[in-house]
């Protein structure tokens, strides 16, 4: 079958490689859509430290199930189609104990430290696998799983209804916390330094659209959520927030990145600051969200690339020009 490898860092190609086995508890899905991620791009950089090489990298994906391997459990049947959470916790460590799984002192995931979907097929657990919904495509299906990192997000923030939320960052991620967060019942802020991408911010229902703070009508925010990972940014949600205000590191950050806050104004102004790590227990409720039309799924995917194009797929993203770039593995 074919699909992308990454040998090491900087070196990628698109090659036959040998079809997986499901193994005890597994099945085999023929890969339909899978999203193209800024961790992608920091796996193809060798900027993220857990991943082993050579890798096929791949994690927001859906399919068909076409095999199964020995003692299957959930009813799953070959032709079943499925969205697949890429989570892959240990179970019994401290963190996963404590229902931490996302931060489990043994992580791994389907694509960043095990083989994944920038291919025809991969093998993965069934107890990962989430029917898709009739009236769900393979790409919609392929965007459940940064929709389920968003709505982790969610609950670490705690909204209530009313709250001035401010988000700065306007691509794919930006933009479905943007659409929880207004289904939540709050009122949304969103900016962006690309005024291009700030269309469908508004269209989605926030209330007020910018390329940064100081053009904002509006300061004091009960809460900010940054989904850039860009150390400014982080810094001008803080400034932009009312005391009692919380903020939300959403995106992610370069490993050695260092940003300057008040201390005092936290002492002072009594803020909460809280992070928020990819996803934990939070498939299930964006398979929900995605189906009945809460998140805009379709809008947010931009670009549609054959799995050949893999690495131009990786330059669309790094260039910020697209919103949501997906690879369709199977030629149609």
């Amino acid at each position: 079958m074919r699909a992308v490898v990454i040998d090491e860092p900087g070196k990628i190609r698109v090659t036959d490689v040998p079809e997986p086995e499901p193994g005890q508890g597994e099945v085999l899905v023929e890969v339909g859509a899978c999203g193209v991620c800024g961790t992608d791009l920091h796996i193809a950089a060798g900027e993220f430290p857990p991943t082993p090489y050579p890798i096929v990298p791949g994690h927001e994906f859906a399919g068909t199930i076409v095999g199964l391997g020995p003692d299957v459990e959930g009813g799953w049947a070959v032709g079943d189609k499925v969205a697949v959470d890429p989570s892959l916790f240990c179970g019994h460590c401290r963190q996963c104990r404590r229902g931490r799984g996302n931060l489990c002192e043994n992580w791994n995931a389907t694509g960043d430290t095990v083989d994944g979907a920038f291919a025809e097929r991969v093998a993965v657990p069934a107890s990962t696998c989430y029917r898709l919904p009739e009236n769900l495509n393979f790409q919609q299906g392929a965007l459940i799983e940064p929709v389920s990192c968003a709505v982790h997000g969610l609950r670490r923030l705690g909204v209530e209804v009313g709250e001035r939320v401010l988000v700065i960052g306007a691509g794919t991620m930006g933009l479905i916390m943007s659409q929880l967060l207004i289904a939540s019942g709050a009122q949304v802020t969103v900016v962006d330094l690309a005024e291009s991408k700030l269309g469908l911010a508004s269209e989605f229902g926030a209330v007020e659209v910018a390329t940064s703070t100081k053009g904002l009508s509006r300061r004091g925010f009960d809460a900010a959520v940054d989904a850039t990972g860009a150390t400014r940014a982080i810094e001008d949600a803080f400034d932009a927030l009312d005391r009692g205000g919380r903020l939300e590191v959403f995106g992610v950050a370069d490993g050695e990145a260092k940003i300057t806050l008040s201390p005092f104004r936290i002492y002072n102004d009594e803020i909460r600051i809280v992070g928020s790590m990819a996803v934990l227990n939070s498939y299930g409720e964006a398979v929900e969200l995605v189906a009945n039309g809460t998140i805009s799924s379709e809008r947010l995917i931009s670009h549609t690339l054959p799995l050949d194009d893999f690495e131009q797929a990786l330059e669309l993203v790094r260039s910020g020009s697209a919103t949501k770039v997906q690879i369709l593995p199977r030629p149609s």
